[in-house]
């Protein structure tokens, strides 16, 4: 049987490595992004944008990366708890909060925007699944 100590750690490497690859998409190359899973403007030649369609703004592309470097920090951060096997129960909490503030924040888009690309809403699935798991894990004995 898993020690608790070795469950929260199998936990904050699972969520980092998610968030990791969602960070990494919005960021590297937020048109690709936006083209690829947001029905955003069309795919040209070579990758890029096809003539006429629009790419993302400067701003929108300076957003996506703030955010990418927003949860690329608390990658590293839950990272360094697991590994140091420092804060782990912190680093839980931490979790809990980015997954219930992304999902706050897409439930009150969904209700003043409607609904939004498929991606989206699998990602507030995905964030709502994340909470109980994570106040379970986060309520394991040390």
């Amino acid at each position: 049987m898993y020690k608790s100590y070795d469950l929260k750690r199998a936990f904050l490497i699972f969520i980092a490595a998610c968030v990791c690859v969602i960070a990494l998409l919005y960021g590297v190359n937020p048109d690709w992004f936006a083209r690829t899973f947001l029905g955003q403007g069309t795919a040209g030649p070579a990758g890029g944008t096809a003539a006429g369609a629009e790419s993302l703004s400067v701003s929108t592309a300076h957003i996506l990366r703030a955010v990418m470097g927003l949860y690329l920090a608390l990658v590293a951060f839950w990272l360094a708890c697991a590994i140091t096997d420092k804060h782990k129960n912190a680093a839980i909490l931490t979790v809990m909060v980015f997954a219930g503030g992304l999902l706050a924040g897409r439930l009150l888009s969904f209700a003043i925007e409607g609904m939004p690309d498929p991606l989206l809403i699998v990602y507030a699935g995905l964030e709502a699944s994340v909470l109980p798991l994570a106040w379970w894990v986060w309520r394991l004995p040390e």
